[in-house]
């Protein structure tokens, strides 16, 4: 065996580990199927502007021990994320807070907002969410929905919010304040000089192949380490024996714009069914570039199919049945770690993806 580890994957989780290991004196070889490393945080210079190539990663956490970890790698600045949605033309703050219930109702203060949504509330009686419109309806009423949430999310996910589970709103902030921060957390930024640069310091001292799937690789290489980090599809590496699991993908269609400023702020939700987009991303709001030209993003979701890059796990009962098979099947195979959002079936934020890792070389490497 010539490596302890092969890691399957050069995003977050799979560079954190190989790090960790690194550190212990392991040696890792980092293969990725992409022809870059960083995963879905990589990011590229255009124009002078650091672009995430993968959509918008904005950091964010509550966890110290990650926020101080992070840092060990690179500066970050501090950005704070302020998303506007366009629904027709009308501009909206998010996240729900006091000044979008201005835009929205003409009010100014906390308890005019709550009697407005009170009383759209109670127009539906609605106990206990049994889905996802259902919990809109319930956390913010009727006008907030249908033009804030319910198109975008059935962009988004390709399917009514009555099919959709409650957890996907609950993430969704909600506040009485005039505070358009996005995040409760109390660390916030965007690394300096993009997260690319992160994932290079932490594969410092790793073999990296690149452009290399891993079940081609695996037919000639197979006693190649002690041990696998697999961070793809679950279902792919058990050759789908109990069925396949189902994702929503992402493309982007990014454009060079000869104008230094196209819309004013990172992040745009465009919230009714009539745009074909979900949102529009300008990459130099996140560092504040002092460039002539600018870099956007049009960012449309689809629903995932082979030689797609698959994103969000569908966490309906449907998969969640399938993804608990595999799990068991994979808690028996102790040759192989499991980690990572398409191993584990499960969207994480980055520090969550990172706090992963992390106690998952602790307990592997102690």
């Amino acid at each position: 065996m010539k490596y302890d580890y092969l890691i399957v994957g050069a995003g977050l989780f799979g560079s954190v580990f190989a790090c960790e290991a690194l550190k212990r004196g392991k040696k890792c070889l980092v293969i990725d199927r992409r022809p870059h490393i960083g995963g879905n945080v990589y990011t590229e210079q255009i124009e002078g502007i650091q672009v995430h190539k993968y959509g918008a990663h904005i950091f964010h956490t509550s966890d110290k021990e990650v926020w101080d970890y992070v840092n060990r790698f690179c500066e970050f600045n501090n950005f704070i994320n302020t998303p506007i949605a366009n629904y027709k033309g009308e501009i909206y703050n998010l996240p729900f807070n006091m000044n979008t219930f201005c835009r929205m109702w003409g009010v100014s203060t906390p308890k005019q907002a709550k009697e407005i949504i009170d009383s759209q509330r109670a127009e539906f009686d609605i106990k206990e969410p049994k889905n996802l419109e259902e919990q809109a309806l319930y956390l913010v009423g009727k006008d907030i929905y249908q033009k804030l949430i319910k198109e975008y999310t059935e962009k988004q996910w390709g399917r009514p919010c009555n099919e959709l589970p409650v957890f996907i709103i609950k993430r969704l902030p909600l506040r009485f304040t005039y505070d358009n921060n996005y995040f409760n957390d109390r660390y916030q930024g965007i690394p300096i000089g993009g997260y690319t640069k992160i994932i290079q310091k932490m594969l410092e001292g790793a073999d990296v192949l690149l452009n290399t799937d891993y079940f081609n690789f695996i037919k000639n290489n197979r006693d190649i380490a002690k041990v696998t980090v697999y961070t793809g599809e679950i279902d792919r590496f058990y050759n789908y024996e109990y069925g396949a699991l189902e994702y929503r993908t992402v493309t982007f269609e990014t454009e060079v714009l000869d104008t230094e400023n196209y819309q004013g702020c990172a992040v745009v939700n465009y919230t009714s069914k009539d745009v074909p987009y979900t949102r529009i991303i300008e990459h130099k709001h996140f560092e504040n570039a002092d460039t002539k030209k600018t870099v956007i993003s049009k960012e449309y979701s689809a629903e995932w199919k082979e030689g797609l890059e698959p994103y969000y796990p569908i966490n309906n009962e449907r998969n969640q049945r399938i993804y608990d098979m595999y799990f068991e099947r994979a808690k028996k195979d102790k040759s192989v770690i499991f980690g990572g959002r398409l191993a584990t079936y499960k969207y994480y934020d980055m520090d969550k993806v990172i706090r992963l890792a992390l106690d998952t070389a602790k307990r592997e490497l102690k």
